[in-house]
C-alpha cells in the first residue's frame, strides 16, 4: 500500500540512488505527525457509524430529488446502497490516516470512480455533499485535538477534491 514512506523509497530506488535530505524530512514529518493520525483514525473508528448515517442524511437532505422515481435512491435498497459508499470513502479514510498517504483511497476509491458514477447515472456530487458534510461537522475540541482534526480534514479534502 502506498504511503508517503513507500513512496520516497521507491522513487529513491527506482533513481538508484538513497533517499536524499529532503526526502528524509518529508519521512520525519510524517512520522511527527503521526501520533494525530491515528487519532482522527481512532476517533473516526469509533464512531463511523453516526458520521456515516449523518453524512448520507445530509446529502439525501441536500439531494431530495434522489429518492424520486427512477432515481439514485428510489428504493430503499437503492439508499442503502449509498451509505454503504459513504462508509466505503470514510473507512478508506481511516486507513489512510493510519498509513499516512493517500495509498487506500488511491487504490480503492478514486480510480476510475467518477467515471463509474458517470456510467451508472450515480450523482458523484452527492458523494462529494456527503463527505463535505463529514468534513464540516468536525468540531474541536470535541470530536478530536486540533491537529489530528488537520489531518483528518486534509484527507477528507483529498477525497472531495479527487471526486469534484
Amino acid at each position: 500500500m502506498k504511503s508517503v514512506i513507500t513512496t520516497i523509497i521507491s522513487a529513491a530506488d527506482a533513481a538508484g540512488r538513497f533517499p536524499s535530505s529532503s526526502d528524509l524530512e518529508s519521512v520525519q514529518g510524517n512520522i511527527q505527525r503521526a501520533a494525530a493520525r491515528l487519532e482522527a483514525a481512532e476517533k473516526l473508528s469509533g464512531n463511523h457509524e453516526a458520521v456515516v448515517k449523518e453524512a448520507g442524511d445530509a446529502c439525501f437532505a441536500k439531494y431530495s430529488y434522489l429518492k424520486n422515481p427512477g432515481e439514485a435512491g428510489d428504493s430503499q435498497e437503492k439508499i442503502n446502497k449509498c451509505y454503504r459508499d459513504v462508509d466505503h470513502y470514510i473507512r478508506l479514510v481511516s486507513y489512510s490516516l493510519v498509513v499516512g498517504g493517500t495509498g487506500p483511497l488511491d487504490e480503492f476509491a478514486i480510480a476510475g470512480s467518477r467515471e463509474v458514477y458517470r456510467s451508472l447515472n450515480l450523482p458523484g456530487g452527492a458523494y462529494v455533499a456527503a463527505i463535505t458534510f463529514a468534513r464540516d461537522r468536525l468540531c474541536i475540541p470535541r470530536d478530536m485535538s486540533a491537529q489530528a482534526g488537520v489531518e483528518f480534514t486534509s484527507a477528507l479534502d483529498y477525497v472531495i477534491n479527487s471526486l469534484s
